[in-house]
């Protein structure tokens, strides 16, 4: 098999709490405790957990965005936190984020077609021919680059985010809570073009949710997560199928109410 697209290597996290003492250290939360994974192009990894499991930090580790405390993170065989400045900002064009809230995401008083092409200038580039692509791309027309935000309804705008993301040609994707936010046949949608994009871009997709029944549509394999603990890890059908632990159930019988 071809080396991982992404590996996280025993991943840590901690943030300072408030102090209760003058006379103690303040004490540490610990969002994510030794999280390990490997993701292969073409392949959807997702994480799933309620809200405080510590996916949300494992994609913002992934992303660069935060550095562990502890552990690695190799993004096509190179650390992330160890990399300059200079090559991190080159790598970034490879690994690009779907946020949960489309609306949030894009900026109101610009055409979307001015957000799409934002991490093109981010990296010295402006083609306009780059975002009617990624416009076609995600079922959209080139004729709408003009348009604002607010005309658009929240599944159409999270395919202009999606575009966004896309329009650098990364090689993994990071999706955050992405469909959340939508109603569910929208949903079903959103993550239909994720698997076409998937296809035809050889994409690695690194899916966060809270909702099981969605990871188990998308999923080749599950990181099941709670307070920063992995509790499962293996392929979907297993984890779906099998699960061993009581809140990796909990989360399966939530999705079947």
């Amino acid at each position: 098999m071809s080396a991982p697209l992404l590996q996280a290597k025993a991943l840590t996290r901690r943030y300072a709490l408030p102090r209760t003492s003058l006379f103690k250290p303040a004490p540490d939360l610990v969002a994510v405790n030794s999280a390990s994974f490997s993701l292969h192009r073409g392949e959807t990894l997702g994480v799933v957990g309620e809200s405080g499991s510590g996916k949300s930090t494992l994609a913002r580790m992934v992303m660069a965005f935060e550095a562990p405390d502890e552990g690695h993170i190799l993004f096509e065989g190179q650390d992330l936190n160890a990399v300059s400045s200079q090559e991190l900002r080159r790598l970034r064009r490879r690994f690009q984020m779907v946020f949960q809230d489309p609306f949030g995401s894009l900026d109101p008083r610009r055409s979307i077609g001015w957000s799409i092409a934002e991490p093109l200038r981010a990296m010295g580039e402006d083609s306009k021919a780059r975002v009617d692509e990624a416009l076609e791309q995600v079922g959209l027309t080139a004729s709408v680059a003009g348009r604002y935000p607010h005309e658009f309804s929240g599944g159409q705008r999270q395919r202009v985010a999606i575009a966004r993301a896309i329009v650098t040609r990364p090689a993994l994707l990071v999706a955050d809570e992405a469909v959340s936010a939508l109603d569910v046949s929208v949903q079903a949608q959103i993550l239909n073009l994720l698997l076409d994009l998937q296809d035809e871009l050889g994409l690695g997709i690194l899916f966060i949710s809270h909702d099981m029944a969605v990871v188990a549509s998308i999923c080749d394999t599950l990181l099941v997560m709670q307070h920063g603990h992995t509790l499962e890890a293996g392929p979907a059908h297993e984890v779906l199928n099998a699960p061993t632990h009581e809140y990796t159930r909990s989360l399966l019988k939530a999705a079947k109410a």
